[in-house]
This record gives C-alpha cells, structure tokens and sequence, in this order.
C-alpha cells in the first residue's frame, strides 16, 4: 500500500495541502483547489441500486477510478464515512468489494477521520440547546411540542427511531415524542 503522500504528490497535490490523517489517509485543503488553470472532470455517484452481489456507490466510483487510472488519465476517488449501522450488519463495510477496494479497510470503516463523531456531536448539542430553550420558555411560542429536531446516532438502532423524552421527573425535562435518526441524515453533515 502507498502512503497518502506520495500518492498526493504524484497527482500534484502539494504537501503544505495535505493534511495527513496516519499514513494512508488525508483530507484535502480547500487551498489546494485552483481557480485558474485547467480543471479535471467530475463524475459524481449519488446514488443508485446495488446488485445482489453488493456491487454499489463505493465499489462502481473505486472501479471508475481505476479504470481511468488504467487508461493514463490522473484519477481520484473521493469517499465519505461510512456509517457504522452496515459495517456491522448484512450489509458489510463502505470500502467497495473484490478488486475495487479501498485500503485500510478497518480504518476506513471504522471512524475513518472521524468526521461522523464531530457531526453527531454538533448535532446532539443542537438538540440539547433546542429542548434547555423551549424547556425554560426562552421564545414565546415555542415550547417542547413544537420541536422536530431529533437526535442522531451512527449505528442504526430501530429501538431508538422513536421514543419519549423526558421520562423520570421535571428534571429531566419536558415529556415528549422525538427519535434518532442516522449521522448521515443530518443537515449538519452538509455543512
């Protein structure tokens, strides 16, 4: 396996722009980006449906880079986080399969860089703001009814998409419905 520099070097990513994360990994500073000069092509996999055998966005956007790579041209892939709930279930890791993988699987598909944690933390504090406000009657108006804002998790846990808040006493604030629902479903995590 090549280490995330050099790999980054021979695409022509300068080092001050690389922002490692270990040896294998990095995140791209938005510096690296130029304005002028000649740009590359962008293909974007946005969703579709996998085959039975598993083959989906990962797998086809790892296999399109290589192909284009086979071909000369000077290709990137970029992935997100996987989400933990598939790793863990039938479905198996973010990190493509057969020939088209991505390496480090483990670290890849656990944390990866760790943006899923910092997005559900932001998240969750979001909704621990939103209940203390409409909890003490900060805006008048909005009360513990009139919240939609619902908590996030990285694992999907069915027991958690719907539930009631509040339960044990007025210190433990309003009773109300509210739910998890899936750190990549978040609107934070498009910021």
């Amino acid at each position: 396996m090549r280490p995330i520099s050099e790999i980054a070097d021979s695409i022509g990513i300068p080092a001050e722009h690389v922002i490692p994360y270990g040896n294998y990994k990095a995140k791209i500073h938005v510096d690296a980006i130029k304005s002028d000069g000649r740009r590359g092509k962008l293909i974007l996999m946005t969703g579709m449906t996998p085959t039975r055998a598993g083959e989906g966005k990962t797998t086809t956007t790892v296999g399109l880079t290589q192909a284009m790579a086979q071909l000369g041209h000077k290709a990137v892939a970029t992935l997100r986080e996987p989400s933990l709930g598939p790793i863990f279930g039938i479905k198996g890791g973010g990190t493509g399969g057969g020939a088209s993988l991505v390496e480090p699987q483990d670290e890849v598909n656990i944390h990866f860089t760790g943006d899923a944690h910092a997005v559900a933390s932001a998240h969750n504090l979001l909704s621990a703001i939103t209940d203390n406000v409409a909890d003490r009657g900060k805006i008048p108006g909005f009360g513990p009814q009139n919240i939609t804002w619902r908590r996030v998790v990285d694992v999907e846990e069915r027991a958690l998409r719907q539930i009631v808040t509040g339960l044990g006493g007025p210190n433990n604030g309003p009773i109300r419905e509210s739910g998890f629902d899936i750190v990549t479903a978040s609107e934070i995590m498009a910021i």
